[in-house]
């Protein structure tokens, strides 16, 4: 078997060109807007963290961005905790509701719909990370469509 020489990776070492930026920096016209929904399980997969870095991203690039938790998305906008709410039971617990607020800081609309939250997950209004908008079903996709008629960037993700 052929001796392998290539010395090991240490910590600092780059393993891709993470500066090289291929395309230009797109800015937000004025008055432009986003619109990223989801409707994803918090802590089934990475899209919901994904695509919650994309709305801050938007955000930051002068997009009007609103953020609509709907089906099994509004679990991300839940406060969460353990033993008490608040506590971080593992690195990471409480990524979901320190992302939104961050977002919501920084001008970021949240919105959630109040059908998926008491009816499918079985949580009240109180429940929501403070400044998260509870929303009637109906509201879901007319807040779509208000987007749509405004030339909106959206971003609209499920997942199973």
């Amino acid at each position: 078997m052929p001796e392998v020489s290539a010395p090991n990776y240490q910590k600092g070492d780059f393993y891709v060109d993470y500066e090289e930026k291929v395309f230009e920096d797109v800015q937000a016209e004025p008055g432009e807007k986003a619109l990223v929904t989801f409707h994803t399980v918090a802590f089934e997969g990475s899209i919901g963290l994904v695509n919650l870095l994309q709305a801050k991203r938007l955000q930051r690039k002068g997009f009007e961005t609103s953020i609509l938790l709907y089906g099994p998305g509004v679990t991300l906008g839940v406060q969460r905790g353990f033993p008490t709410i608040g506590d971080e039971a593992f690195p990471g617990h409480q990524n979901y509701e320190e992302q939104l607020k961050s977002f919501m800081s920084e001008g970021g609309k949240v919105y959630a719909c109040r059908f998926a939250l008491q009816a499918l997950y079985g949580h009240g209004e109180p429940a929501l990370v403070e400044g998260i908008r509870p929303i009637n079903p109906l509201d879901v996709l007319d807040l779509q469509l208000i987007h749509r008629n405004e030339n909106a960037y959206v971003v609209h993700t499920w997942t199973m």
